[in-house]
């Protein structure tokens, strides 16, 4: 296997380091690079990637909490075995979290936590132009995150980053799938006016989609890398 990431001077910030390892690693397995069951050493990892163990068992602890690797005593880690059914299930069940924390916040939100919001949704803009993912996956977690917030509702906001977070590899990939990032982008900006015009249903129902289009284009992107890997296969 490749490796992804470029030499990594001695000086980059630890947390940084094991975030872009997790990042890699995330789309491996969630695109099924990474097969369910396969093992993940640390020391070849650090290897991989010319880092320390130390953020790669940082990486491996994140990717354990989204529930993406086991860490089994004996075995080591191991890639989750997680069914399409499963991951579709869980898209469903966010998509009405999701829509009942914009609805919420719609109506509670503060003038200071909409304004906000707006700001972060104008700025992805750039991130959309320049197709930078990375910078666009970490721009949304913290649009939602807001929203959350904004429901003023803390058990709401619990289990809605609780959810979130077994989700997060997920929602990161299928932002690579065609024109996923520029359409994501255009969903959020129909729910910005829906808020704006303090319309919770209407921003609610949007959400709603927004999430099932997502887990969609998750779909689409997972058969295509698929039908590149058997291609890949037939040829070798």
């Amino acid at each position: 296997m490749a490796v992804i990431l470029n030499a990594l001077g001695p000086d980059e910030d630890r947390s940084l380091l094991s975030d872009r390892i997790r990042d890699a690693l995330t789309d491996q397995i969630a695109s099924g690079e990474l097969a369910a069951g396969s093992a993940l050493d640390e020391q070849h990892l650090a290897d991989r990637f010319g880092a320390s163990r130390t953020p790669v068992r940082e990486a491996l602890r994140q990717l354990a909490v989204s529930g993406l690797v086991e860490m089994r005593a004996r075995r080591g880690v191991i890639v989750a075995r997680m069914t399409p059914e499963r991951v579709m299930d869980m898209f469903e069940t966010m998509a009405e979290i999701e829509a009942m924390c914009v609805r919420l916040a719609t109506y509670r939100m503060t003038p200071l936590e909409r304004s906000h919001l707006l700001e972060l949704h104008e700025a992805s803009q750039a991130m959309v132009e320049g197709r930078d993912v990375d910078a666009y996956d970490a721009f949304n977690r913290e649009f939602h995150l807001c929203l959350y917030r904004a429901t003023h509702n803390a058990f709401l906001e619990e289990q809605a980053t609780a959810i979130r977070t077994r989700l997060n590899a997920f929602r990161r990939t299928q932002l690579r799938h065609g024109d996923r990032i520029q359409q994501s982008r255009e969903e959020h900006e129909s729910v910005m006016q829906a808020i704006a015009e303090g319309d919770g249903e209407t921003a609610a129902r949007r959400m709603r989609a927004h999430m099932l289009n997502a887990a969609t284009a998750l779909g689409r992107y997972i058969e295509a890398h698929d039908g590149e890997t058997q291609m890949a296969n037939r040829l070798t």
